[in-house]
């Protein structure tokens, strides 16, 4: 079972890796057999190695002013769901819906994201 400190700690440890944009804390979020998925945007990132790879090419969207504020909707045994929405100075708004499997160490098994531009 997935706590809700445990899904704290994540999303905060994700917002660290973002504004940082270091190896070592995106891989720090991820098993290294991960998978990451977006949509509408077919994003498949599967292995630890690809995630840090796709995340680091995204270098140029931390760049500049954004936040991102988030909630969690709800817990079924060891997977969250998180509503967000991040702000980009120079993206625009997006509408996230994400759901994060963690593994008993609290990092990620499967990423999937919804993510909708408002």
């Amino acid at each position: 079972m997935v706590t809700e400190d445990q899904v704290r700690a994540w999303v905060e440890g994700h917002l660290r890796a973002w504004t940082s944009n270091s190896k070592r804390d995106i891989a720090a979020l991820f098993t290294p057999q991960a998978e990451y998925h977006e949509w509408p945007y077919e994003t498949d990132w599967i292995g630890r190695d690809a995630i840090i790879e796709g995340w680091q090419g995204r270098a140029q969207w931390q760049e500049g002013v954004w936040d991102f504020d988030w909630s969690l909707l709800t817990l079924n045994g060891d997977t969250a769901a998180i509503e967000g929405t991040g702000r980009y100075k120079e993206l625009g708004t997006f509408a996230n819906l994400w759901t994060v499997t963690l593994d008993k160490n609290g990092r990620c098994i499967m990423f999937r994201m919804w993510n909708n531009e408002i």
